[in-house]
């Protein structure tokens, strides 16, 4: 029969408190060798565990550290064996655990070799114990047993150390005001259970440099364009970061699809994400206002199309503009040829103009397309109109 439990705090999900031992602290290296879940819903709360054999040794001092020997997770069932099941546990459930990132690390690695993806929003309890109780200096789990008087079975043993977590958590509304307590729960959660196609691995895959990104909606329309030096991370600041505005969660939640580029620099991704804005038109950015001191077309002070270059970490690359024209960036000379060579004639853009007129002023230095690698680059101040 489940034991019952008192709502408080209220979350609109059913939560899992869950622990892990393992052969040692590389997601790559090693592996589970237990795994421990206290499950909380609606219909009460209900305990499971299970040993897992690593298929490798378990390190002297973590046998001594756990109480897991190797001979204890022989013939136990291995991780692949009991995934399906594990993950209908644990899907679509609040995924809470002390120091969770390892937690949450291990599970994602080793589901991963199962051919399941693994996403779940987290709530890692450290980061909860040192927003609700700022001028302690100690969060870990046998500091918390001491202060809060939680009542450890088994020390170091999975299902034990979540069932410390799952009695922190029935601590706290006794400790903290209902409404400090759910908006710090809000604000702690990481959200990685994101919408659309959108998953960590393709964020993975997202550019760790200069770039821009533009988020869809429904129906695949255009939400927002940004640009940032560190786009991967940027991206995930915007879906599953902790310090988010009301805003950027807002438009989080509306995120069906994202696209991105890497430009090679930060005035690439200035101009880049210029043009994104003026061509998608995307419903969260504000478009540039035009004035009447804004040109329709303007004269191109150049014979034909020019190249800058910009340096990303030890990389060169090779801003290709014609006719107040971002046409984009290449690696080589040779190869910004080729792109200029592969373009279609486009309307004048504004923003290009805009953002080039600026830095040209203040001594961008630019060549003719065609230039050998090597020759000198001139400064257009001179050239401005």
């Amino acid at each position: 029969m489940s034991e019952q439990f008192s709502p408080e705090p209220a979350l609109d999900v059913p939560i899992v408190f869950v622990d892990l031992e393992t052969t040692g602290g590389s997601t790559s290296e090693h592996r589970i060798t237990e795994v421990g879940v206290v499950e909380v819903g609606p219909a009460g709360v209900s305990r499971w565990s299970s040993l897992v054999d690593p298929q490798q040794p378990i390190p002297s001092f973590i046998q001594q550290l756990t109480g897991i020997t190797n001979e204890m997770v022989r013939g136990a069932p291995t991780f692949e064996s009991i995934a399906p099941a594990l993950f209908e546990r644990l899907n679509g459930k609040l995924f809470v655990a002390h120091n969770a990132s390892f937690d949450r690390g291990f599970l994602r690695s080793e589901f991963r070799r199962a051919g399941i993806a693994f996403d779940p929003d987290v709530l890692c309890t450290v980061r909860l114990s040192r927003a609700l109780f700022p001028a302690e200096k100690r969060h870990g789990l046998d500091a918390l047993v001491e202060r809060h008087a939680l009542v450890p079975s088994d020390r170091h043993r999975a299902l034990a150390d979540a069932d410390l977590i799952w009695q922190f958590w029935q601590r706290l509304p006794a400790l903290v005001p209902l409404d400090v307590l759910r908006a710090q729960i809000e604000r702690t959660t990481r959200r990685y259970r994101l919408a659309g196609d959108i998953t960590e691995d393709l964020l993975d895959t997202a550019p760790a440099g200069c770039g821009v990104y533009v988020f869809y909606g429904e129906e695949d329309a255009p939400l927002y364009v940004g640009r940032s030096v560190r786009v991967c991370q940027r991206l995930r600041s915007h879906l599953t970061g902790e310090r988010r505005s009301s805003k950027e969660i807002r438009l989080a939640q509306q995120v069906r699809r994202v696209e991105w580029r890497a430009t090679g620099g930060e005035l690439g991704a200035m101009l880049a994400e210029a043009q994104w804005i003026a061509t998608l038109r995307p419903g969260q950015n504000r478009l540039p206002r035009v004035t009447k001191s804004d040109p329709e077309d303007a004269p191109w002070p150049f014979q034909g199309a020019i190249v800058f270059e910009e340096r990303e970490d030890a990389a060169r690359v090779f801003h290709v503009v014609d006719r107040w024209r971002y046409l984009g960036h290449a690696s080589s000379l040779v190869q910004a040829a080729q792109l200029h060579a592969s373009s279609i004639a486009g309307p004048f853009e504004l923003s290009t103009y805009r953002i080039l007129q600026s830095h040209l002023a203040r001594g961008l230095r630019v060549m003719p397309l065609g230039v050998p690698s090597g020759a000198p680059a001139s400064s257009t101040e001179s050239s401005l109109v």
